[in-house]
């Protein structure tokens, strides 16, 4: 998810292109921060004699053999996995954001199975300090210069009992080498910079990480910037991306498009962090002035995307359409996401604009 990156290549079928609005590029690569470790082969990862260190404050520091994992009740989850950065390019409005210009194609809905990291921590009979607070999450890669720190996350202990799991699989596959395989944390409803690939160690903490990538990268300002200033996170100014904000997305019709006019179905997907129900996606063809629900899917997971729809009857000329979702907590996407500026261009959701062209 940085300039600098390794990238790995993955053949994603082209007729995604039209319903996700990618291009090959974003299609073709997935992004990592640091060099995939070398010893696993590229396709699915097996397990193997990978292993999970369990530390810190627990009165029992192991090694967990990864092919106990697999023994282990499995569960599945359906989710949203979206980069931190995913929609970077909207910010360009008022100030360019650094980092890769994304539009909408660093996303997707995916499903993952493992064991609950609950489980595993019962079925060893782990005692956990009660000061424990957090884990903090470390991979097997590698960073891209030599000193610069290496990569990990922490995540909230409670929100780790609650949602987490230890994935193997990966839609109904081991999990590739280039997606995190063979073990992968995933917490459902956080962005994707915290589901930490190739997972080698827990460690149980009283603190957040004081980790370079977890306090300087990866987080958004507590207080609103002026579009361009300069800003330095540190743990007490700014909060990690954790919880996904809520957003809806536009796949059909694509921006720039041209339809017939007359009746035309307006399709997208929205989600949010999974703690609310979404209640219900807008769409605008005025400016914001007044907004007509849609048509809204409910999945089985509440981290899911919830597909959408409705159908507007244009006449001929120019058409722009916003789409906002609203949850039951009443938290919604604000008509201009650029309110949220920040340098890293981070967790961007405001409204959807797309602008079509509707011909006779």
């Amino acid at each position: 998810m940085v300039h600098n990156a390794k990238v790995g290549e993955i053949e994603t079928p082209l007729p995604l292109l039209r319903e996700q609005s990618l291009t090959p590029k974003e299609l073709l690569f997935v992004r990592n921060n640091q060099f995939l470790p070398e010893t696993l082969t590229t396709d699915g990862a097996e397990i193997g004699d990978w292993q999970l260190a369990l530390d810190g404050m627990i009165e029992k520091p192991q090694a967990v053999p990864g092919a106990e994992l697999g023994k282990l009740p499995q569960e599945e989850l359906e989710l949203v996995l979206q980069c931190s950065g995913n929609g970077r390019s909207k910010f360009s409005k008022t100030v360019r954001a650094d980092g890769v210009q994304w539009q909408h194609g660093a996303m997707g809905n995916v499903k993952f199975k493992g064991v609950r990291l609950k489980t595993l921590l019962d079925h060893l009979r782990v005692k956990v300090w009660p000061e424990a607070r957090f884990i903090a999450a470390e991979g097997k890669d590698t960073p891209v210069k030599a000193g610069d720190a290496d990569f990990e996350h922490s995540v909230p202990l409670a929100d780790a009992l609650e949602r987490s799991i230890l994935a193997l699989s990966m839609n109904g596959e081991l999990i590739s080498k280039v997606h995190g395989g063979p073990l992968r944390l995933i917490t459902p409803g956080y962005y994707a910079t915290m589901n930490v690939k190739w997972l080698s160690r827990l460690r149980f903490e009283e603190q957040e990480s004081t980790n370079h990538h977890h306090v300087v990268r990866y987080r958004t300002p507590l207080k609103p910037l002026s579009p361009g200033s300069k800003f330095t996170s540190t743990l007490g100014n700014s909060e990690p991306n954790w919880n996904m904000r809520i957003k809806s997305v536009i796949f059909a019709p694509l921006d720039g498009e041209q339809v017939a006019a007359g009746k035309v179905e307006i399709r997208g997907v929205a989600w949010n962090d999974g703690l609310a129900r979404i209640e219900a996606v807008e769409v605008s063809t005025d400016g914001g002035d007044s907004w007509r629900k849609s048509k809204l899917q409910q999945p089985t997971s509440p981290f899911a995307w919830h597909p959408w729809s409705l159908t507007i009857e244009f006449a001929k000329g120019s058409q722009t359409i916003l789409a906002r979702a609203v949850d039951a907590q009443g938290r919604t996407q604000p008509l201009d996401g650029s309110i949220a500026w920040n340098p890293a261009g981070y967790a961007w959701n405001g409204a959807d604009l797309i602008t079509i062209t509707v011909g006779s």
